[in-house]
């Protein structure tokens, strides 16, 4: 077991674990770590605690102390410096003429990099723009490269739910997403449904994925057939929130009416084949 603590650097950003070396160190206090970017200003969003080491990547880099007065001033200017940085480098793009779309800047707390994120339909040949960016910020320069999904995450919006976007506020890590998910979920599948303003498919289908397959376990899916105690039919829906089955029965005779009723799970005697065509 390792003494760690969990520290983010952007609102929603990956949780990173670090050694507080023996600090005093609570939730929600802000720290100055060390990281492989350069000395950076974290928020504590997990308290001292023990985490198996086979969970951490080791050697962890310690924390160089809890952040002084001073440490949260210079952290806002940074920011401060940010938007300038920012309104420079679209500037420069546009001077270079270069098909690409600037999101975010970034500058380590210790100011030696200054990092530009930007998203771009295809390669682009950023060279003369870092050259007159580092002769502005007389800094390291570095153009990092973003996806569709990592742009809403930075820029924010409002979700078809009306509600902040989860990416932007609260999600770490991104989980994978497949349209197989919706079907499991019995959703639309029109893209305008499922797809989140980013253009891929929504977060949140992840989120009761794992509650539909677990409620789906023990009930037949449609067009199989069943036996209850009124007899044998075919099911022709599923609410697996409720546990029921709509089956459809055969006609005894040729022109007597379709008998469709729904059933609990645990009305279910046997469960067969699909049905034939």
């Amino acid at each position: 077991m390792s003494i760690v603590i969990g520290v983010r650097f952007k609102k929603a950003g990956k949780i990173y674990y670090f050694d507080p070396d023996g600090i005093q160190i609570e939730n929600g206090q802000n720290v100055i770590i060390e990281t492989s970017r350069g000395v950076e200003f974290g928020n504590v969003v997990i308290g001292v605690r023990d985490v198996p080491e086979e969970e951490l990547f080791l050697p962890l880099k310690k924390v160089l102390r809890v952040a002084t007065p001073d440490d949260k001033l210079k952290n806002k200017e940074n920011i401060y410096k940010q938007i300038e940085a920012k309104e420079i480098c679209l500037k420069k793009i546009q001077e270079h003429k270069l098909d690409m779309k600037l999101i975010d800047v970034e500058y380590t707390f210790d100011n030696n990099k200054v990092i530009f994120y930007f998203t771009s339909d295809g390669r682009v040949d950023f060279r003369e723009l870092v050259k007159d960016l580092a002769s502005i910020f007389k800094t390291r320069i570095e153009l990092r490269q973003i996806g569709v999904r990592d742009e809403a995450k930075f820029i924010n919006g409002i979700g078809q739910c009306g509600l902040p976007l989860c990416c932007a506020n609260w999600l770490g890590d991104f989980q994978p997403v497949s349209i197989k998910m919706a079907k499991d979920q019995n959703l639309s599948l029109s893209p305008t449904k499922i797809s989140g303003i980013c253009g891929r498919l929504m977060c949140c289908l992840k989120y009761e994925h794992d509650t539909y397959l677990e409620l789906k376990k023990e009930l037949p899916t449609k067009g199989q057939l069943v036996k209850v105690k009124k007899g044998e039919g075919m099911v022709i829906d599923v609410d697996i929130f409720k546990q029921k089955i709509k089956v459809l029965f055969r006609p005894e005779k040729e022109n007597d009416e379709k008998e469709i009723e729904w059933f609990n799970k645990n009305e279910i005697l046997r469960v067969k084949g699909k049905a034939s065509k």
